[in-house]
């Protein structure tokens, strides 16, 4: 009776000084927000609440465990201590991520807050995804290691591993050379300003815009909703190009083919038109001209400028349907035509103007 009595008064002592500390923590954070609404730092720290208590009821009972006079627990004290320290060590490990994520989310917002260039905010938006993913990865190896510590045989282990670690860490890099490749391709993508999250790129063909970046692949998500996934390598090893390099706004080309009486400064008022009426042009430029000729057509090249990539692929749509459509309303003689009658043969004298006669009478 007297071992459960402490039993219950060790475990209940532990949860209410974890409710109170939590408690207050969460009370403390509020009235920061309040007081300070211009940063969201408190608001994310808020988050923590629930590991911090976690870690506080772990911590609590690993110091305690011991004066409970409970025969169950006594028999099985080590595997009880180890499972407390395995709790307090991840409790440990996750409150440091989102303390970590809560200070670099809030420094970015405030950046983001005080910034009107989107290519920095952009650029800065992929170093803090990396950044986070790093802190993350490295905290989740260090608890991993910490945990596997706690155990006396991997303790044992430890000795040998150390004194053969040149050999494995030869044999780990040659093995695992494509991802430290990829590694440190994400690194030199992060912090090299090569790709950011946002920009739009064109790989393999594909048009598409940047959707994630991580320390070993990409994510490009393409103007059909496709996502294609690539090695960070693929982005420091092949040329490619990025439409948000040096700003984002563009000029783009539409080309037609039309007959060779085309009332081309007809066509370029009405192109001229077109643009005052669409949204998408940006006003910078615009022109059409009569760039390549062949035995049929005129080739005409217009040209629209656009802020961005999706406002210049809507220009230049825009563009072409409705010089189609008016050429084939009020100039359909300028579309091109191909010809299905016989060519007349050319006369060179009076013998070749009576046969060409002859040729029309029949």
């Amino acid at each position: 009776m007297n071992g459960v009595l402490r039993l219950l008064i060790v475990i209940g002592g532990s949860a209410l000084l974890t409710f109170a500390a939590g408690r207050l923590a969460d009370l403390l954070l509020r009235r920061a927000d309040a007081r300070h609404p211009e940063t969201p730092l408190w608001s994310l720290l808020r988050r923590c609440v629930l590991p911090l208590r976690l870690l506080l009821l772990a911590a609590l009972l690993r110091g305690s465990y011991r004066q409970i006079a409970w025969q169950p627990l006594r028999t099985h004290e080590a595997a009880v201590g180890r499972t407390l320290s395995l709790l307090t060590i991840g409790a440990g490990a996750w409150c440091v991520v989102l303390i970590t994520s809560a200070v670099v989310e809030s420094s970015y917002a405030r950046y983001a807050a005080g910034t009107r260039d989107p290519s920095r905010l952009r650029r800065v938006r992929t170093q803090v995804t990396l950044i986070m993913r790093i802190v993350t990865a490295v905290v989740a190896l260090v608890a991993a290691a910490a945990m596997l510590l706690t155990f006396p045989d991997f303790r044992a282990v430890g000795t040998s591993v150390l004194a053969s670690a040149g050999i494995i860490g030869i044999v780990a890099g040659v093995a695992a050379q494509a991802t430290l490749g990829n590694l440190f391709a994400g690194f030199q993508i992060a912090f090299g300003d090569l790709v950011r999250i946002g920009d739009t790129v064109v790989v393999d063909g594909e048009w598409g815009v940047v959707e994630e970046v991580t320390l070993t692949f990409l994510a490009v998500r393409t103007w059909d909703e496709r996502r294609i996934t690539m090695p960070v390598s693929y982005f420091t090893g092949k040329p490619f190009e990025n439409w948000s390099r040096g700003g984002i706004q563009m000029t783009g080309t539409v080309f037609l083919h039309c007959d060779h009486s085309a009332p081309v400064p007809l066509i370029r008022e009405r192109l001229k038109e077109i643009l005052d009426g669409c949204a998408a042009w940006d006003g910078r430029g615009w022109d059409l001209a009569v760039t390549d000729t062949t035995p049929t057509t005129v080739v005409l090249r217009a040209i629209v400028t656009a802020k961005d990539p999706d406002d210049l692929w809507t220009a230049r749509c825009t563009v072409r349907e409705q010089l189609v459509a008016w050429l084939a309303e009020e100039h359909p003689y300028a579309l091109p035509r191909v010809a299905t009658s016989l060519a007349a043969p050319v006369p060179h004298g009076p013998a070749d103007s009576a046969r060409t006669a002859r040729f029309h009478e029949a």
